[in-house]
């Protein structure tokens, strides 16, 4: 299949899924993939809505890309979640600023309240949501079909990039002269939040920066469980 093809299979996939389910909404957190999905909805003017968890410790080069998006593509509104700050604020006097490098158990603590719960807001009242998840991603991800049966919320998810090899990514970004996080250029190929994430040396796995003390099986953080069931093609 060439680029060409696979591109254009996936903005056919988009308009399909856009079509046939609403209230949809785009979960991105800038990262390249997010970016491939951003841009396509935008050329294509699907009504999907946009939204971003703000966990207030992102890398100051993703607010910079937050301020580009709003630039570059004025007719998309991204709408921003946020951790609710009197769950936050006991936390952090409970446990400490940085308590989710002390155990596993603090870390997604942690991840539950800056991004979990405010992702039930964002995903309150729609019918499915879009991901920019890829198999190649990490070990966690090898399963990710292109549409599944959310349950733990109770809605569709879709995953049209789940078979895009990494390459294919950035040849769309390229050719389509998409704003992406300048942290990619520094080896940076997954962004979370600032103390979560880190550079990785060359033949680490793409997700090896993010929460880098842990075992590769816990590296997720709650927002992608495994407890989904499968309701559609690998």
């Amino acid at each position: 299949m060439t680029p060409e093809e696979r591109f254009a299979g996936t903005r056919e996939r988009l308009a399909s899924i856009a079509g046939r389910v609403s209230p949809l909404a785009l979960a991105c957190s800038f990262g390249a993939e997010d970016m491939v999905l951003l841009d396509m909805v935008a050329d294509l003017g699907l009504p999907i809505e946009v939204f971003s968890l703000d966990t207030g410790r992102l890398p100051a080069e993703t607010y910079e890309l937050m301020q580009t998006v709003r630039e570059r593509y004025p007719a998309v509104t991204v709408r921003y979640y946020y951790p609710d700050a009197a769950a936050l604020g006991a936390w952090v006097t409970e446990h400490g600023v940085n308590a989710f490098y002390l155990s596993i158990d603090h870390r997604k603590s942690c991840c539950a309240i800056r991004k979990l719960e405010p992702l039930e807001r964002a995903l309150a009242g729609k019918a499915g949501w879009i991901t920019g998840l890829r198999r190649e991603q990490s070990p966690t991800r090898q399963g990710v079909p292109e549409e599944e049966t959310d349950a733990g919320h109770g809605l569709l998810k879709f995953n049209p990039l789940a078979d895009w090899s990494e390459a294919e990514v950035w040849t769309y970004v390229k050719t389509r002269d998409v704003p992406f996080n300048a942290l990619h250029e520094r080896h940076y190929p997954s962004i979370g939040c600032a103390p979560c994430t880190r550079a990785i040396a060359v033949g680490e796995d793409i997700r090896a920066g993010r929460w880098w003390w842990e075992n590769p099986e816990t590296r997720e953080c709650g927002l992608h469980p495994a407890r989904a069931v499968r309701n559609g093609r690998k």
